[in-house]
């Protein structure tokens, strides 16, 4: 393939394609984008990108883009000059001179799952969502079905390789080690394990060192309750019995422990709740546990359980019984990306169930008391079950929500030149300020019930006081008291602050 096909310019056919990403809601017009296949492609790419010119002042960010999933514009926005491509680099393979499994940054979950686990037997315990690019889901933290059991993507993480650019403009390859012996080399791979992606370089590998195996059977249920049967007493009996039963089931060596949930609190539209649920069969106790978490939430409710009959977010899981499969087949079965839409997505760690002011406010918004005329079958508050091995990390890390049992993701979808685009942004807006009304309209960091947010699922609502009325920066609710050395990391990797957007990491002061 020749250097000048690497290389889409306005007029290529390509371009409309490579200019955007998973979120219709964010199209950029860039000078050029630029496709790299190799780590030294990476880096003569940005050295020739950070030397020139702009044609427009106004538009001059040099972004980066793997599985292009990023919520916010902070790769397709319409500030950015240059983006560059690393999803031609989706390498797997075993690095026997570093003793560990090497993953390019191109790579999505699917790639990873399907390469590294046919060959190895090992997995990333990553997200559901197959098309997420590795280069932006690995530094934000990475979650997934197998985390209550094996911890976070990062918790696995040895090794990266980036490209810095120095004062002076040139850039180098870096390796930094999880063990190296020099100490600003350690930092920066700390820095990767939950300081978000693109803010110190471009990440060209990632290492993977004591990857855990997944099971070799899992048990899938999927089933749904219809909204029309529900009173606000059932709902809030249904949320309380979730958030309580995960509360309760925090030992990752017990079946339990290791059960996975998804919750889908689907805007009243829908028609219907919707519930996902994986457990590992090798445990002998795994069959026992999923009937026991089953009647833990299900039973405490009048609703009739029901098979789902639409679209939830990002899955539509289509099960008559529950059903035990291969892993691999599993994870196939759940591997989502959704359509090609425009989304809004907000998120919130909670350490304890739901408060009772809480599921009052969710119950309203989800069109029982307000908007109750807003017809959006895809606008949910999605619950994660959380922590077990997730909050016994096996090394240090820069992720900070380390004793959490629930992770929300609040998301509406729509299509382009939807003429209520600004009802559906209204939505969730209102629906999450209402949530967390009496910590100012946020899920503050270190409060008694909630943690604050997760860098992966970004919302640049908390850098504005209108939705942020907590006195907590985005700052504080993404990396508490990790930001202050993620500040000093990035002063010293990109001391010309060339990865920027509205919620980078800002440069430390000099020392």
């Amino acid at each position: 393939m020749s250097e000048i096909s690497m290389v889409v310019r306005p007029g290529d056919k390509r371009y409309p394609a490579l200019s955007r990403g998973f979120n219709q809601r964010w199209i950029a017009e860039p000078e050029y984008v630029r496709l790299v296949r190799t780590p030294e492609e990476v880096r003569a790419a940005l050295a020739e990108a950070v030397s020139e010119i702009p044609e427009n002042p106004e538009r001059a960010r040099i972004t980066v883009k793997a599985g292009g999933h990023c919520y916010e514009d902070f790769v397709c926005g319409d500030d950015v000059r240059v983006i560059l491509d690393v999803s031609p680099m989706c390498g797997v393979s075993y690095d026997g001179g570093m003793q560990a499994y090497c993953v390019e940054a191109g790579a999505t979950n699917w790639h990873v799952y399907s390469h590294l686990y046919p060959v190895s037997g090992k997995a990333l315990p990553g997200g559901s969502c197959y098309s997420v690019g590795l280069g932006g889901h690995i530094p934000a933290g990475g979650f997934g079905l197998l985390s209550r059991q094996h911890g976070l993507t990062v918790d696995y993480l040895y090794a990266v390789e980036v490209a810095v650019v120095n004062a002076d403009k040139t850039v180098k390859l870096v390796v930094a080690k999880r063990d190296d012996e020099n100490e600003r080399l350690r930092e920066l791979l700390w820095a990767h394990t939950g300081g978000g992606g693109g803010n110190f370089g471009v990440v060209t590998r990632f290492w993977f060192r004591g990857l855990p195996e997944p099971p070799k059977q899992v048990l899938l249920t999927a089933l749904a309750w219809d909204w029309k049967d529900f009173t606000k007493d059932e709902f809030t009996a249904l949320v309380t019995a979730y958030g309580t039963y995960f509360h309760a089931q925090q030992d990752a060596s017990t079946a339990a422990g290791k059960l996975f949930a998804l919750l889908k609190l689907n805007h009243v539209s829908n028609g219907q709740i919707g519930l996902l649920a994986q457990v590992d069969v090798d445990d002998p106790d795994g069959p026992q546990a999923m009937t026991d978490f089953i009647e833990a939430v299900d039973g405490r409710i009048g609703p009739s359980a029901t098979k789902m009959r639409s679209v939830m977010g990002e899955h539509f899981v289509h099960l008559d019984t529950p059903r035990v499969m291969p892993w691999l087949t599993a994870a196939q079965a759940l591997n989502a990306s959704g359509e090609n839409r425009c989304g809004k997505y907000k998120s919130a760690y909670l350490r304890k169930p739901f408060t009772e002011r809480q599921m009052n406010a969710m119950w309203a918004y989800l069109g029982n008391e307000k908007y109750t005329d807003y017809v959006n079958k895809q606008a949910l508050i999605q619950v994660d079950s959380y922590g077990s091995a997730i909050n016994s990390p096996l090394h240090q890390t820069a992720v900070r929500q380390r004793d959490s049992v629930l992770k929300l993701q609040y998301q509406v979808y729509w299509t382009r030149q939807d003429a209520y685009e600004d009802t559906h942004i209204a939505w969730i807006r209102d629906t999450y300020r209402a949530t967390f009304a009496e910590t100012g309209g946020v899920p503050v960091a270190g409060g008694d019930v909630t943690d604050g947010c997760y860098i992966g699922y970004p919302d640049t609502d908390l850098n504005d006081e209108r939705w942020n009325e907590s006195g907590q920066s985005w700052e504080m609710l993404y990396y508490k008291d990790a930001y202050a050395k993620l500040q000093e990391i990035k002063r010293y990797w990109d001391p010309l602050n060339v990865f920027r957007h509205a919620q980078s990491i800002r440069p430390g002061p000099d020392l």
